[in-house]
Parts: C-alpha cells; structure tokens; sequence
C-alpha cells in the first residue's frame, strides 16, 4: 500500500509545478477526510481500525488526482463520505467492496457538483522555466481539458489550443497541460505504473489491455475526427494512463486470473473511447471502470481453472 503512495507522490509534485500550490491543498484534504471517514466508520461498525495500512491514503490521493484543480476543498471532504463510508465499509469493509472507492467519489462529485466538476480547470503556470529549459512551447493554452476541446470544437479547435507536432506531444507526455491534479503527467504515471509491475505488486495485463484497446479503436474510428486517427495523443489525453495504472487494476475490484484481466482491460478500453465519442462527457474512463467492476467475479468464472483429483478410492 505504501509502495503504491510513494509512486504517486511525483505525479503530485508535479501537479503543484503545473497548478500551483492549491493542489497540494486539495489532496491533503482529500488524505485527511478519507482516513478520518475510515477511522470514524471502523469505530460506528465495531470493526477493527487499520488507518496505518495505507488503504485510506491511496484513495485519499486518488480522489484528488481525478478531479479538477480549481474546485473548493469541501469537494474531496463530501467525496471522501461516499467512498469510503458507503462505497467501502457499507458493503463490508476492505475486500469486499465492488467499486473502486476513488472513482465512487468523483461519480458522486460529477453527479452532485456537474458545474464544478466540468469547469473549475486551471491553465499550465505561465513562467514555464522548467519547460523552456526542456525545449517545450508555453503559449497561452486554454483553461479547457484536452478531451473537452476535442469533444466540443473538434481537432481543429484542439490544434488552435494545444499546438500539433512533437512540442505538443511533449507537452502532454510531461504534463503540462490543463487536466485533473494527478493525470497530467504521462511521464511520471508511466514511471509509477511500470515499477508497480517490477516489483510484482501488479501485472501488466489490465494497463497494457486498456490501452492497446484504446489505441486500436482510436485508429479504427479515426476517420470519424476522433484525434484524426492519432492513438497516442489518445492515450496520452485524459485520466487513460492513471485509470490504467492505478484504478483498473485495484487489487479488490479487479479480476484475479490473467485472462480475466485482458478480458477485463479490453472492455475498459472499449468503453472509454465508446464514452468519449458518444457519451456526453468528454471523458470516458472513470465510468468505463466502475460499469466493468462488479463483472470482475463473471470474468474469473469464465476462466476458472480446471483442476484435476484422483477418484475417490485410489483406483477403484
């Protein structure tokens, strides 16, 4: 658990370089209020308390990496009730939970506050020292989402806001960009993500299928403006990479056999874009995990694996 908060504390930092200082704000509350509703909600069910096993502080963290910069801190308190009194303890605590409690909050928060949640966007720092030294353009950049732009105004628009070519492509791999507090920066999601994997903590099946999924219909459908057919800035857009790395494959609501979890990628990955192109919210992948959350135990059941006894009796 600990080893998860440390892959995500980069991604913070960065986000307060992006933002400023108000994202570190948000998150701590968002720290705070998820370990005192757990607390409190352990003590109200006569249960044991386990704040120091980290669980609460990862979907504190992930509950402010998926809503906006600009929105007022009583957002994450109010979210931190929905996910982990009603979405976690209500049905049982810890391991027993069918949705991921981070993104059970953020719903609640897009369902409850839908003005906030869709234009409290903040615009990259403007001084960009960092950026220039690495050789990246900082115009002026839209207060708008990535995905808005596109969803709304179409690619045209999105070339007019956010540049085309590699210094665009940078930009979006190293975050700096308009965005949720935790999903700008590609590059460090990317770096968590894939050490998570070498130590063994997770499996590259559920990232890798969501976003090969993603990038193919983003090729298929191209045709249709969706990013002109560009799998990468795709990918690249959005909460893919965090939802890919870091939700999707949440040791509870996610399936446990190998095949499962390709299944359960691909149809991550087809709902998302199916939600960005369709869907009336720009985008696609918060909804595309928890509609694929409670299937999780249908997928380990259709591939359970066989096993083989002897007959009762020895060879009678």
């Amino acid at each position: 658990m600990w080893t998860v908060v440390a892959c995500l504390v980069p991604p913070l930092i960065m986000s307060v370089f992006v933002f400023g200082i108000q994202t570190l704000l948000i998150t701590a509350v968002s720290v705070i209020s998820c370990v005192a509703v757990e607390a409190a909600s352990q003590k109200m069910l006569g249960r044991e308390i386990t704040i120091k096993d980290g669980s609460a502080v990862i979907t504190g963290m992930l509950l402010a990496f998926v809503i906006p910069p600009g929105v007022s801190p009583l957002l994450p308190i109010l979210a931190a009730v929905m996910a982990i009194y009603i979405g976690k303890h209500i049905l049982g605590g810890i391991g027993y939970n069918f949705f991921n409690p981070a993104l059970l909050g953020r719903a609640f928060l897009v369902a409850t506050f839908p003005v906030a949640m869709t234009s409290a966007w903040l615009p990259p720092l403007q001084d960009g020292a960092i950026m220039r030294y690495l050789g990246a353009s900082v115009d002026a950049v839209s207060t708008a989402t990535p995905l808005a732009v596109m969803k709304e105004h179409g690619m045209a628009a999105f070339t007019q806001a956010f540049g085309s070519g590699s210094s665009m492509y940078l930009n979006f791999f190293l975050g700096w960009r308009p965005g949720c507090i935790g999903e700008t920066s590609a590059l460090l999601i990317l770096l968590g993500g894939l050490f998570l994997i070498y130590r063994g903590y997770t499996t590259w099946h559920i990232p890798v299928s969501i976003l090969g999924t993603m990038a193919l219909l983003t090729w298929i459908v191209g045709g249709k403006g969706y990013f002109t057919g560009d799998p990468l800035l795709a990918v690249l857009s959005g909460g893919a990479l965090l939802g890919a790395f870091f939700m999707a494959n949440d040791y509870v609501t996610c399936p446990t056999n190998k095949k499962s979890q390709i299944v359960y990628g691909i149809g991550i990955g087809a709902l998302t874009v199916l939600i960005r192109l369709k869907g009336g919210y720009p985008e696609g992948i918060c909804y595309a995990i928890l509609l694929m959350n409670p299937l999780s135990p249908v997928f380990d059941g259709w591939f359970k694996p066989k096993r083989f006894a002897p007959p009762l009796g020895g060879d009678k």
